[in-house]
């Protein structure tokens, strides 16, 4: 769930425009949105139609083996990344045009660190040492190419499932993005924990449809790919901190110990020297977290 700063009233008409415009777009280009059939863009209602009320989540969490269900949802966010780009309008879109450094570190590292390390943790009130490790995580970020269809909020909650076909919800965040970061949302979602045999696997089906589609951007994208996976998580942690804390829905409690166990495992297994402060306070944070 993408949560940022409390949306003002003419944040909330700009939404609502991006869920129209956006929503049509991708609906049209035969990508499994709902239809909408009318809206009022001044009072935020909409009718459309009905995807049902079985969410991936459920899908997954039922079913012993879900690795083709995964299958199928990875091969469609490609598709919608690739189709989704095709007459793609910025001036639709709510926050930002693209993903880009301003993003990763107004509404990812530094909103981890407001939300989750001051407000909800309440560890010191001051992390200047922290602006380094940030700048050098967004740089990394954007290494790979940010021009495709970018949903930012693909998880588990947000894709419905309806016998062998699938609906995709809250679109509004969308955006001009790179690839790896919607992948990331998917294969880190805190939701499901998808097994990391799983997730290599799934990785992998994801390569080799970039390959076939673009095969010069495989080498940039797993390189960005950690990268942006850290700055997801570092996003779901302000969201989850804020939800739980300032908004009282403490049933999103629950869902942070397994993000911030993602994260603990990505900047291991990233190791990256620069990044090597961010690590220690994760891992001292993860040893203390009840």
């Amino acid at each position: 769930m993408v949560m940022e700063n409390m949306p003002s009233t003419e944040f909330l008409k700009k939404e609502n425009f991006a869920y129209l415009m956006i929503g049509r777009h991708l609906f049209g280009k035969g990508l499994p949105l709902p239809e909408i059939y009318s809206c009022d863009l001044n009072n935020g209602w909409f009718i459309m139609e009905d995807m049902g009320d079985v969410k991936l989540q459920n899908e997954v969490l039922r079913l012993d083996g879900s690795l083709l269900l995964l299958e199928d949802v990875v091969e469609l966010l490609f598709r919608m990344q690739t189709q989704g780009i095709d007459g793609f309008q910025k001036d639709w879109c709510c926050q930002t045009e693209r993903y880009d450094r301003f993003v990763m570190r107004a509404y990812e590292s530094d909103y981890f660190r407001d939300s989750f390390l001051i407000n909800y943790l309440g560890i010191k009130s001051e992390w200047s040492e922290l602006v380094e490790p940030f700048e050098h995580l967004a740089q990394m970020a954007s290494m790979t190419e940010c021009r495709y269809y970018l949903h930012r909020d693909f998880q588990s909650r947000n894709i419905m499932v309806q016998r062998n076909s699938f609906g995709v919800l809250d679109w509004q965040g969308g955006r001009i993005g790179p690839m790896g970061y919607d992948l990331a949302s998917l294969l880190f979602d805190p939701y499901i924990n998808i097994a990391a045999k799983e997730k290599k696997h799934l990785y992998g089906r994801y390569l080799s449809l970039l390959k076939k589609y673009e095969p010069a951007e495989v080498g940039l994208f797993e390189k960005s790919f950690p990268y942006l996976a850290i700055q997801r998580n570092l996003q779901i942690l302000g969201a989850f901190a804020k939800l739980t804390k300032v908004l009282g829905k403490i049933y999103f409690k629950e869902y942070i110990p397994p993000a911030l166990r993602s994260l603990e495992q990505l900047l291991d297994e990233t190791a990256d020297p620069k990044l090597s402060l961010l690590t220690q306070i994760v891992h001292d944070i993860k040893s203390n977290f009840k």
